[in-house]
């Protein structure tokens, strides 16, 4: 429990029991928590209006088992207002760090990218990179980043192709694939690189997918969905979105 009230983000509402709801919130110094908020669904409700998706919350809770108590909610700043691909790559953010992060495990730097990410959020240019940092930052505080090198240990070689293989986290040389100069521009932190973003979404990709198990992502058949129409309305193809 914590001594003073914790910022904190919501990141899944459920509704529990007649009148409560089930909340899972990422918070800033013990990354995710989940609790009962007691009366929420009651018509009227203050919590209810501001426990909202991209709010930036203060909380409390009470107890010391995995499930909480809500004891204090108050928001403490705007809600980032999102729409179209820039909602849909908010709801991926929250679903990805619920089905990622064990509870109450620590997660300070996966915060802050979260909230550097609801900024960029509503800028197109700058809504892949925020997210690509954001999924970075809870492989990271689950020690699970890709590591740049082969598969036998050396060096990776820029004029070489690679597959990621995610038992060891390092690549291995294929006849086609990921782009080894590409690849060390992204260890070497470069990732506003010219032409660097489908390589570095497909490393990220490639190592969050056995994390996330076999569950499709509904935010992810959500965009998914929203591209098709996109492609229907102007007859053309379209390159897939951020997440």
């Amino acid at each position: 429990m914590p001594t003073a009230p914790e910022p904190a983000f919501l990141l899944h509402r459920t509704p529990y029991r007649e009148s409560s709801a089930l909340v899972d919130l990422l918070t800033l110094h013990h990354g995710r928590v989940r609790a009962v908020a007691h009366g929420m669904q009651r018509p009227g409700s203050k919590a209810r209006q501001r426990l909202q998706p991209f709010t930036p919350l203060f909380v409390n809770w009470k107890g010391e088992r995995e499930l909480k108590r809500l004891s204090l909610l108050e928001s403490r700043g705007q809600t980032a207002l999102l729409a179209g691909e820039g909602l849909l790559c908010g709801l991926y953010a929250n679903e990805i760090a619920t089905r990622l992060l064990p509870m109450e495990l620590p997660a300070a730097d996966g915060f802050a990218f979260y909230a550097a990410l609801l900024e960029a959020l509503p800028v197109p240019q700058a809504r892949a990179l925020a997210l690509r940092r954001f999924e970075w930052s809870l492989l990271d505080t689950l020690e699970a980043t890709p590591r740049f090198v082969g598969d036998d240990g050396q060096a990776l070689d820029p004029q070489s192709k690679y597959c990621f293989v995610a038992e060891s986290r390092c690549f291995r040389i294929a006849e086609s694939g990921l782009d080894g100069r590409a690849l060390r521009y992204i260890d070497q932190g470069d990732w506003e690189h010219p032409g660097l973003a489908g390589t570095l979404k497909a490393v990220l990709r490639a190592a969050l997918t056995p994390l996330l198990g076999v569950k499709p992502l509904r935010s992810r058949e959500l965009m998914q969905d929203l591209a098709l129409r996109r492609r229907r309305a102007d007859g053309a193809p379209r390159v897939g979105g951020a997440s």
